[in-house]
């Protein structure tokens, strides 16, 4: 995968901080900007819908 799949989370501030993803053969990435070479979180979209769905449901903003 190359660097220019990854796409940088339109919530991130400005800094290091940052969630970047990059969809790749079915799966869904995750990485961090301050290491994006580092540890790569792998998961289906199923997966990381639920995941968000739950988070979102669990820390309502508001």
């Amino acid at each position: 995968m190359t660097a220019d799949n990854w796409q940088k989370s339109s919530y991130c501030a400005q800094g290091n901080s940052c969630v970047h993803v990059a969809a790749h053969d079915g799966t869904v990435r995750l990485t961090e900007s301050g290491d994006p070479t580092g540890a790569i979180l792998r998961t289906t979209p199923t997966a990381l819908r639920a995941l968000l769905r739950t988070l979102k449901e669990e820390h309502p903003h508001g």
